[in-house]
C-alpha cells in the first residue's frame, strides 16, 4: 500500500524536524484534516477547561511533535523525545515537574508510543493536581480500527498482547495501537488495582470517513475539493455507524480527590 503514501514524505526519516513540519503543512492544506483535527483540540481543551485552577497554568503536551495546539493554547509546555520540535525533550516515564503541579496532560496520538505506560501513569498520579486529567485522542476498539491498523498501517495493533509494556528502538514505529483499550476497558481491573487515584471517563469517538479519505497527515488525499461538501455531509449521515467504523476516541483520565 506504499502507493497511498503521500509523496511529499518519502524518503524524510519518520520523526524529524522535516518530518513533523510536513506534517503540520498537511494538516493546514487539507481542510477534512484540519477539522479533524480542530474537534480532536477542542476536546482536549475543553476537558482541560474542566479542571479547577488558573485556565492558562499547568498544561503539559506530550509527543507535540507536528501538533500545533500551542497555537490555540499559548501556555501549554509543548515537548517531544526528537529535539528541536518543542519547547522541551521529555520522556513520559520521567516528567520533569513537582508533584501536584500540573492541570492537565494532552497526549495526541501518543499514549500507544510509550513502552511503559505504567511508569508514565505513575508520574502522570504524581505530577497532576486533584481533579487534573490526562486527556487523549487515541485508536478505539472498533471492528473497522482493528482491521485498518493491523492490516494497512506500519505501527502494529495488538489487542491479544498480554502485557502493556513493549521494546521500542524506534519511537515513531514500535508501538502498539489498542493500548488505550488494552489498559483502560480489557484490564479495567488490573489497571483500577494500580491506579486507585485515577478514574476513567466516558469515551467519544471522531469522524473517521473524512479522515480516511483525506489521508490524514501520511497518506493521499482522495478528497479531492470539489468533494469535500460532500464528505462533510457522509461524516454527519454516517455517524450511527461510530461504534463500528471509528478510527480514533477521546477519552480522559482524571486523579480524584482524596
Amino acid at each position: 500500500m506504499a502507493f497511498l503514501g503521500d509523496p511529499r514524505l518519502h524518503g524524510v526519516a519518520p520523526g524529524s524536524p522535516e518530518f513533523f513540519a510536513l506534517q503540520r503543512r498537511i494538516i493546514r492544506e487539507r481542510p477534512l484534516v484540519s477539522e479533524v483535527y480542530e474537534i480532536w483540540y477542542d476536546k482536549l481543551l475543553e476537558a482541560a477547561a474542566s479542571v479547577p485552577g488558573d485556565p492558562g497554568e499547568g498544561l503539559l503536551e506530550l509527543g507535540s511533535g507536528g501538533s500545533y495546539l500551542k497555537e490555540l493554547c499559548p501556555t501549554v509546555v509543548t515537548s517531544d523525545v526528537v529535539e528541536g520540535v518543542a519547547d522541551q525533550v521529555i520522556d513520559a516515564r520521567e516528567l520533569p515537574f513537582e508533584d501536584g503541579s500540573l492541570r492537565a496532560i494532552f497526549v495526541t496520538h501518543v499514549f500507544h508510543h510509550i513502552p511503559d505506560v505504567e511508569a508514565f501513569l505513575r508520574e502522570a498520579d504524581r505530577v497532576l493536581v486533584p481533579d487534573g486529567i490526562v486527556t487523549m485522542i487515541e485508536v478505539p476498539h472498533t471492528p473497522f480500527a482493528r482491521f485498518f491498523f493491523d492490516r494497512f498501517h506500519p505501527e502494529p495493533y495488538d489487542d491479544r498482547a498480554a502485557g502493556w509494556a513493549f521494546d521500542q528502538s524506534d519511537a515513531m514505529m514500535d508501538a502498539n495501537q489498542a493500548l488505550s483499550w488494552n489498559v483502560f476497558f480489557r484490564d479495567r481491573d488490573r489497571f483500577a488495582r494500580l491506579f486507585p487515584s485515577f478514574e476513567v471517563g466516558r469515551t467519544s469517538f471522531t469522524p473517521w470517513f473524512s479522515y480516511l479519505l483525506s489521508g490524514g497527515v501520511t497518506r493521499r488525499n482522495l478528497a479531492l475539493e470539489p468533494l469535500v461538501p460532500l464528505v462533510r455531509a457522509a461524516d454527519r449521515v454516517l455517524r450511527p455507524l461510530d461504534p463500528l467504523m471509528a478510527l480514533h476516541w477521546h477519552l480522559t483520565i482524571r486523579k480524584r480527590r482524596r
